[in-house]
């Protein structure tokens, strides 16, 4: 089992480029498979959960090229089968991108239900109500495979109950070949919707209003080839902004938009921490002593909720009383346990955390229960007193690329182990 180990105490310094964004590449991965065109593909990050979704698609036919580490060439022409039985598929999320691509494009799929972390109760039928909407029969299969079939789709009027960003864009990857228009009301207006609203753009679709709470696609018969380079990650940059304030550092994230960081910024400067933003780069400088502050997850442009762990970690070393409120998951807080094993004041009701800011953290054992819970612990461990194992790494790697890298090169003791041996020798070196 692939583990972090790591001795805290070393401010976090220099310069970090930040990744293509994860959450929407798998979006535009899904569209890419929409033409039988070439489509090239930069910016992408080198995470497990992209590399699990060019397996799927390879496997239903598709070509998959690496052009190099962060660009591949996808051409679908070759597509056999709108079947996605791949294994690995049920452990990440956006298996459920493939329904709405292949809907779209072949008006049949059927594909593994979503797996991904277990931060909370994430149904999907939103996406099969828009699908329905678009004129889909959606029918769950023996086994736990989704089968969305249509004769033909068409435009529709669909109104999402709740803001889902996966619900948002797997209706856009559909409807941007049904027949006529569609308006998606109570639409997501996250940076990563907008960017595959861009892609699919740029291969032919005619969708307006991506960003806003109002999306209107006017179907088109057929998509072309592209080109096209992945926004920055928001959830890497915002990690690493934190990890710079809670270690008490000096860290410049770069590759970034600003923009999509502002209340990341906000935050961090309402608890001291000086922040200074650039064209495509913000600057954190910590401070000696934080300030509490409240948080309370909301859709994008409001805190993200997978931001939350790891703002609960900073927040657990700043002076006074903070309250996070989770209104997205109701399990996110599963990572509270490992946290207070190191010394921390968290005491969680309900969708709130209480948290009694304290001076210092120890080292401890820990367990990483998801992807941002994890990356929250290993910001703990690298301001812990002593030694800080993080067990379940193989979480952080779904979505973080070269997470230990990025840290050492910022000054951090913390390496990927597999063994007690190499643990071992960690401790004799630091």
């Amino acid at each position: 089992m692939l583990q972090y180990v790591m001795k805290g105490g070393n401010p976090l310094v220099g310069e970090v480029e930040i990744a293509g964004a994860k959450n929407a590449a798998l979006g535009i991965l899904a569209a890419a498979i929409m033409t039988d065109e070439p489509v090239v593909i930069d910016n992408l990050p080198d995470v497990s959960d992209i590399r699990v979704l060019l397996k799927a698609i390879e496997d239903i036919g598709a070509k998959v090229e690496r052009i190099n580490k962060h660009k591949v060439r996808i051409t679908s022409d070759s597509i056999s089968t709108v079947e996605v039985e791949f294994d690995y598929i049920r452990k990440i999320r956006a298996s459920y991108y493939l329904i709405g691509a292949l809907l779209g494009k072949y008006k049949k799929a059927k594909v593994a239900l979503p797996g991904g972390c277990n931060i909370g109760t994430r149904p999907i039928d939103q996406h099969l109500k828009g699908f329905k909407r678009l004129g889909s029969e959606n029918t769950i299969e023996e086994g736990g495979s989704i089968l969305a079939q249509a004769k033909e789709l068409k435009g529709a009027h669909i109104y999402m109950d709740m803001i889902s960003v996966g619900a948002t864009i797997n209706v856009l990857l559909a409807a941007s070949m049904a027949e006529g228009r569609t308006v998606i009301e109570c639409a997501a207006k996250e940076p990563h919707v907008v960017d595959v609203a861009n892609m699919l753009n740029s291969m032919g679709a005619d969708i307006r209003g991506a960003g806003t709470d109002v999306i209107r696609i006017h179907g088109v018969n057929k998509l072309h080839g592209t080109e096209y380079s992945i926004i920055p990650d928001q959830i890497e940059a915002g990690t690493f902004m934190m990890a710079s304030a809670m270690t008490k550092g000096d860290v410049t994230v770069t590759n970034v938009i600003p923009k999509h960081l502002e209340v990341i910024s906000a935050k961090l400067s309402e608890i001291g921490c000086q922040v200074e933003e650039g064209d495509d780069r913000v600057r954190v400088i910590g401070t000696p002593v934080m300030t509490h502050t409240n948080i309370k997850t909301l859709p994008y442009p409001g805190f993200p909720t997978d931001l939350q762990p790891q703002m609960t970690a900073v927040l657990s070393v700043s002076s006074g009383t903070s309250i996070v409120t989770e209104s997205i998951f109701e399990n996110r807080f599963m990572y509270v346990k490992e946290l207070n094993r190191m010394g921390t004041d968290i005491q969680v009701e309900g969708n709130a955390a209480m948290i009694n800011g304290v001076s210092k953290l120890t080292g401890a054992y820990l367990t990483a229960p998801d992807l941002r819970a994890g990356a929250a612990l290993v910001m703990a461990g690298l301001t812990a007193d002593g030694y800080t194992i993080v067990d379940d790494i193989k979480y952080i790697l779904r979505g973080y690329e070269d997470f230990d890298g990025k840290l050492r090169r910022l000054g951090a003791n913390i390496v990927a182990v597999s063994n007690e041996e190499e643990i071992k020798e960690f401790k004799q070196r630091y």
